[in-house]
């Protein structure tokens, strides 16, 4: 068989092409996305179709499923949907939520932390046995509160990473330790009442009353998306990469806006802006910013794709492990100071209950993988709140906690089961 010769050695002259009429007829490949954003709304409606077909769900599972829960218990019961019990859902879901983003980074390494619940009861009784048995100024026992936390998860990402023993071993004899070690520092009575006035007592129940506070902030937040994505675009489009239609960045910060200024109205109906939510909303902000534009958020991803392909890339897979272990107990510590802000105590039942098992729910129903490497820190966001909102929408029926343990197991049942048939879907489609 004759092979046509289409290129020199180097430093040779270029030889012309001996066929011709072949590299007219070639045809340049092109970004299949530069072909959806060219044809307009019907390429999105395309490409929409065969992410579907290729299971690429993303969070629409979630948000179509908080959309009838939420359509269910109005229809059940009309104070449902009050600014009231939403403001009340939205502070409530703060600490279970703080926990899930920490949960949320040990997912993507396709591993597991059972110790967070328990770390974050650690966490509450320190604060309360430094600041109210010893005197200690609050902020310093605020840092140090945190910073058990962070220690907590460091030595079990070490245990993991350097010695080997498997992340579900090591995190549960962490879940019995650290539940005996609240209970010892906490002594015989068992409960720390803490001040109402005090820093941590605040964090759940200070509101920003002026109704300018709960504006404003969605208008700087609708600012900043969009402001952030015209600048983004503008920067791949001098890059010539591929990059969205002015048309679909408007689109979707109007429909930002839309949520946003939703939101405000509803809190101003009530007490006002939570300083919980603010906070939660910002701890969001930042860690998916982490994620998904720095280096350290790509070797997370690495890591849950493929071990052995991260080492060769020249990944230093132990630190990230530890540096990941220690975020989860970080984030563990501040979900537990914002459960003892809500109760204004620390007592022998904080971390326990349904709190881990919750926790890992919201990270999972929100759209992370079990199976690592797919998920951000946003789905924690819409994960607690399915949680919490069958919480809340069952409380107010009168239903007993046994019920709810039954509704949200079979929920986080129902989200595995799409977990798994997605990922296996895309396997199929080639994607996975």
């Amino acid at each position: 068989m004759k092979i046509e010769k289409t290129s020199t050695p180097t430093g040779q002259g270029a030889a012309p092409v001996d066929a011709p009429a072949a590299a007219q007829g070639a045809v340049t490949a092109v970004d299949p996305r530069l072909l959806v954003r060219e044809q307009g709304f019907a390429g999105y409606l395309s490409e929409f179709k065969r992410k579907m077909r290729a299971g690429d769900l993303g969070s629409i599972p979630v948000v179509v499923g908080l959309i009838i829960i939420w359509a269910i218990f109005q229809s059940l019961n009309s104070n449902f949907l009050t600014a009231e019990n939403l403001s009340n859902i939205s502070v409530a879901m703060v600490g279970t939520g703080m926990i899930a983003v920490g949960i949320v980074f040990v997912l993507l390494l396709g591993e597991i932390d059972l110790s967070v619940g328990s770390v974050s009861g650690v966490a509450g009784a320190a604060f309360a046995v430094l600041s109210v048995t010893h005197g200690m100024a609050e902020w310093l026992a605020f840092v140090l509160a945190i910073l058990t936390g962070t220690v907590a998860g460091a030595i079990h990402g070490f245990v993991f990473a350097r010695i080997g023993v498997p992340a579900f071993a090591v995190t549960l004899a962490g879940l019995l330790f650290w539940n005996g070690f609240m209970l010892k520092i906490l002594g015989d009575n068992g409960t720390i009442n803490l001040d109402s006035e005090g820093l941590v007592a605040q964090l759940t129940s200070y509101y920003f009353t002026d109704v300018a506070a709960a504006y404003g902030l969605a208008v700087v937040a609708v600012a900043v998306f969009f402001l952030t994505s015209f600048f983004e675009n503008r920067r791949r489009e001098v890059a010539g990469v591929p990059s969205r239609p002015l048309s679909e960045i408007l689109l979707r910060t109007a429909l930002l806006a839309v949520l946003a200024l939703a939101a405000a109205t509803v809190f101003n109906q009530y007490k006002g802006l939570p300083l919980a939510v603010v906070i939660f909303l910002a701890v969001l902000v930042l860690t998916d910013f982490v994620l998904r534009r720095t280096s350290y958020g790509r070797k997370v991803f690495a890591l849950g794709g493929s071990v052995e392909a991260s080492r060769r890339a020249g990944i230093n897979v132990e630190l990230v492990r530890v540096s990941i272990f220690a975020i989860a107990g970080t984030f563990a510590a501040v979900g537990g100071l914002f459960i003892a802000s809500k109760i204004a105590s620390a007592n022998q039942g904080a971390g326990g209950g349904d709190l881990l098992m919750n926790a890992i729910a919201a990270a999972v129903i929100g759209g992370t993988s079990l199976f690592g490497g797919r998920g951000r820190t946003w789905n924690a966001l819409l994960g607690v709140l399915v949680i919490v909102s069958i919480q809340y929408g069952l409380a107010l029926q009168g239903i007993a906690s046994p019920i709810q343990y039954m509704i949200t197991g079979a929920v986080l049942l129902a989200t595995v089961v799409i977990d798994a048939v997605t990922r296996k879907t895309q396997k199929t489609a080639g994607r996975a």
